[in-house]
């Protein structure tokens, strides 16, 4: 079943609960696919596409919570932090941090890298291995530790 059926039966499920927040969140999964389909990439999104657009989401929502929280608007922040969990449901398990460490020390030990100046070479291949898997800030944090770029 693709992500966009997926999306449309949840849509129904929470329609007739009149769960609006649970709505809102797959509304706007679904309006993210739609405007792919309609961007002119001359075909229909794929898995890792479809991965792409509910990162992008959980990103959105993320942004929004820190905003709020730094504004001091409790009331905004409890619906992004609502709409995160429901976009969440539909990104694979997330690592831990002790996960994503494994993981970027193979890809130093792979390419090499030393110190600071490598950290481009070392982010690109990371998020290449974890992208869906791990948030980019986290995975950023970690490779700047590690290759002592802080």
């Amino acid at each position: 079943m693709s992500l966009e059926s997926k999306i449309n039966d949840e849509i129904k499920i929470a329609m007739k609960s009149g769960d609006k927040t649970r709505l809102d969140a797959l509304r706007s999964i679904r309006a993210a696919i739609i405007e792919f389909n309609k961007s002119g990439a001359d075909r229909e999104a794929n898995e890792a596409d479809e991965m792409k657009i509910i990162n992008i989401q959980a990103k959105k929502r993320k942004d929004a919570i820190d905003l709020y929280e730094k504004a001091g608007r409790t009331d905004l922040l409890e619906i992004e932090k609502n709409e995160l969990a429901v976009i969440q449901e539909f990104l694979p398990q997330q690592l831990s941090d002790d996960e994503i460490i494994a993981v970027v020390k193979q890809i130093i030990e792979k390419t090499g890298a030393s110190g600071p100046k490598d950290m481009g070479k070392v982010m690109g291949a990371s998020m290449k291995e974890l992208t869906g898997k791990a948030d980019g800030s986290a995975v950023q944090g970690i490779v700047k530790e590690l290759l002592g770029a802080n």
